[in-house]
């Protein structure tokens, strides 16, 4: 490896070719996606270095040779540090003087360590209680009269924001509306302007696209790293609608809001999390794609909020066992594991059990990818909805209603390996009992009062008090009639059943796999 210095203190990692490639009849330079093919028939680029002289020292890079800095010079005008106070009172505040933490049992906190804002290195100033605390992240221009993007974590609880331009001077700013689902927010500047801005990009970027972002890590304003993109639609269990975009280009706790631009100077993405044991960048970022970001922006600026659509259901991924069982030919699409009292999807005849198969005539992946699109569409909106229903697909038309503020979205996190019911027969390793036998079991159903670790049901996960209300479609409220939807099932050459089940207050299905049975 050798290094060739870059701009600034950076320097380009190169890799060196021992063979050279022979255009016929080629006097001048062939350009080959990021390298370029010199007129003495070595590769140079990003990734190579012009060929060695015959003394040995390396040829200097030729005039013109690939830099991001035309792109940084149109952009970073309109990148924005931003620093916020958080008041904090006195029961909201620890007794010592370190920055409030993540409980150790949050999954963010043990695979994700989001940058800036609460989670990032606040500066902690104390005068006794309450106590201001001081945070930062970055942000976007995307106006000439100064509307801002970032993430809703940056500016979280605060009480007074400040924006940082790139050449140091610094304006007030409001918040204007803030969505938790997807972590965005936007603020507008007080004072000023016009101001320099961006743009989103008009197309989502492809992967292995390079990007670049620039932020302010560390409180280290104006800094620009690059990368590419390493993956799209990751899904990071923050919320209902992940559909992330993975980038390898460093990115630190106070890039948190900041931009990546594409070649063009475009936004494809904002910087919200990286995966990180060390708290530090590893080379995996994950970014809010420009065209979620577009459409949750421009309700922020027009309403202040973001209403999306809701058919009031609870959902599921449709396994190959639970496919099997019912009759379906692939694992695609949502099992309705629950329908809400008076939803949208109730009200049309969609029930528990129900696999939803598309929207609109597009099909459904499996429940993020119904979520994201039920929400996308908007409430009061007429949509149709291919369902596998009674062994059956049928058309439902929903009117859809309007998710409510606080509620946990459409689709549920997937319980198919940790939630599971269990049948009645031993050999299944369980124990079950009638629920109005079992003292504060939940009226209806088949409780679970004991189970054999190494049975067929504890491996899909079933534990103690969970109730299975349904076998194979059927209520159930004896440990006999779940042990009859059992049997027969199996004289019938089912692979599976499914058991709808109580865990706590959510519910859900499992398909046990008949031939597990020891």
């Amino acid at each position: 490896m050798t290094e060739v210095p870059g701009q600034g203190s950076s320097t380009l990692g190169v890799w060196t070719r021992s063979k050279r490639l022979v255009l016929l009849g080629a006097t001048a330079a062939l350009v080959l996606g990021g390298a370029a093919v010199s007129n003495n028939g070595t590769v140079q680029g990003l990734w190579t270095t012009p060929a060695r002289a015959e003394t040995g020292s390396v040829a200097p890079l030729p005039a013109g040779a690939f830099s991001f800095a035309d792109v940084v010079d149109r952009v970073r005008g309109a990148v924005v540090s931003i620093k916020v106070k958080i008041a904090e009172t006195a029961d909201a505040a620890d007794s010592d003087d370190g920055p409030q933490q993540l409980s150790p049992d949050d999954p963010l906190e043990r695979f994700f360590r989001r940058f800036g804002g609460e989670e990032g290195t606040p500066f902690v100033f104390r005068h006794g209680h309450p106590h201001v605390e001081m945070a930062q992240g970055s942000g976007f221009i995307i106006s000439p009269d100064g509307y801002v993007v970032t993430n809703n974590h940056v500016v979280d609880q605060a009480t007074e924001v400040t924006i940082t331009m790139d050449d140091g001077t610094t304006h007030p700013a409001k918040v204007i509306g803030t969505d938790k689902r997807t972590d965005l927010a936007l603020l507008k500047i007080k004072s000023g302007g016009p101001f320099k801005y961006v743009s989103f990009a008009s197309k989502p970027p492809r992967v292995g696209d390079w990007v670049i972002a620039v932020g302010n890590p560390f409180g280290l304003g104006g800094t620009v790293t690059a990368g590419i993109v390493s993956a799209r639609g990751r899904d990071i269990n923050s919320g209902p609608y992940d559909d992330y975009l993975q980038i390898d280009a460093p990115v630190n706790r106070g890039n948190s809001g900041g931009p990546t631009f594409d070649t063009q100077g475009e936004v494809v993405g904002i910087n919200t999390a990286i995966y990180s044991p060390s708290g530090g960048s590893v080379g995996i970022g994950f970014d809010i794609p420009a065209d979620e970001a577009r459409g949750v922006i421009a309700a922020l600026e027009s309403k202040g909020v973001v209403t999306r659509g809701w058919i009031g259901v609870q959902i599921q991924p449709v396994t190959s066992d639970i496919a099997d069982s019912l009759g379906l030919k692939s694992d695609k699409g949502a099992l309705v594991a629950d329908t809400e009292k008076d939803s949208p999807a109730l009200k049309a005849g969609i029930k528990t059990g129900d696999v939803i198969l598309g929207v609109n005539g597009e099909p459904v992946d499996g429940p993020r990818e119904l979520a994201r699109k039920i929400a996308a569409l908007g409430p009061n909106v007429d949509a149709s909805l291919l369902v596998w229903h009674d062994g059956a697909q049928k058309t439902f038309d929903v009117k859809l209603g309007t998710l409510p503020s606080e509620q946990v979205a459409s689709a549920e996190a997937d319980n198919s390996g940790t939630d599971s019911s269990a049948t009645a027969l031993a050999n299944f390793g369980l124990t079950l009992a009638p629920s109005d036998s079992v003292p504060g079991a939940a009226a209806g159903g088949v409780v679970v009062t004991n189970i054999d670790p190494d049975g067929a049901a504890a491996q899909k996960g079933l534990k103690v008090g969970d109730v299975i209300l349904e076998a194979g479609g059927k209520s159930v409220t004896t440990p006999g009639q779940v042990a009859g939807v059992l049997s027969d099932a199996k004289k019938a050459g089912h692979k599976a059943i499914l058991l709808r089940v109580k865990s706590g207050d959510e519910t859900h299905f499992v398909a046990l796999e008949l031939g597990k049975a020891s």
